[in-house]
């Protein structure tokens, strides 16, 4: 009764932060995939994330929140999930989890919403949601780098937006979530992630890559995204 209990829990809390979305495979997840002239455009990134609060809780990546700019269905909402070999995660709380990123969009204007991760130690198991909010104009093909995203937990104070939900309360307490806040850093890691994306990645290995780096985190941006939903 309590294992199904907490399996309930986590799907619901699941459900709360994915919403209604389209569940979608990430780019060359396949080593046989290639680009071609028809292939829709292709983002990279990298993520690293960490909990400095909790540290025996480290988040792991599940999915990329993405969505249409414009929102009228299920469809409009996408899920990018994780597969092994966009992880590279670590039992060292000092070195995060890593993670390397590949959304194929269609042309169109697109918001990166954030990622949602999970801490799971029987019996907690807790979610976090790193708010991003940059939204990107898919145009031409090609491939192209958004550059490295650092999210890290820490304690929260005041009114600061949540590192995760409130619900279940044991949980969320206990990984850091609803106690903590996200510090976020977008940065030019090209130099160092062009040479792993390549060599995990046989679609790219001499495809131009166009650097098209996102602007800075707004936190103002997600603090009112947090208070409004």
């Amino acid at each position: 009764m309590v294992n199904r209990f907490f399996s309930v829990a986590t799907l619901l809390l699941l459900l709360l932060l994915v919403g209604c979305a389209s569940p979608t495979k990430m780019a060359f997840y396949d080593d046989s995939e290639t680009i071609t002239n028809s292939s829709n455009p292709v983002y990279l990134m990298t993520a690293t994330l960490k909990n400095s609060y909790k540290t025996s809780h480290q988040p792991k990546l599940l999915v990329v929140n993405v969505e249409k700019e414009i929102v009228t269905g299920r469809e409009d909402r996408l899920n990018f999930t994780m597969d092994d070999k966009a992880k590279n995660e670590s039992s060292d709380p000092d070195m995060g989890n890593h993670y390397f990123l590949r959304m194929a969009l269609e042309p169109g204007n697109f918001v990166i919403r954030g990622l949602t991760s999970q801490s799971s130690s029987f019996p907690i198991n807790g979610f976090f949601f790193a708010p991003i909010h940059e939204n990107i104009e898919v145009s031409d093909g090609g491939v192209y780098y958004l550059g490295h995203i650092s999210a890290t937990v820490r304690e929260r104070e005041g009114d600061e937006f949540k590192a995760g939900p409130s619900i279940p309360l044991i949980d969320q307490a206990v990984v850091g979530a609803s106690g903590g806040t996200f510090d976020i850093e977008i940065t030019d890691q090209w130099a160092k992630d062009e040479a792993a994306f390549r060599r995990k990645f046989p679609a790219l290995a001499t495809v131009d890559v166009k650097k098209v780096i996102l602007p800075s985190f707004d936190r103002n941006r997600a603090q009112k995204w947090w208070e409004d939903n």
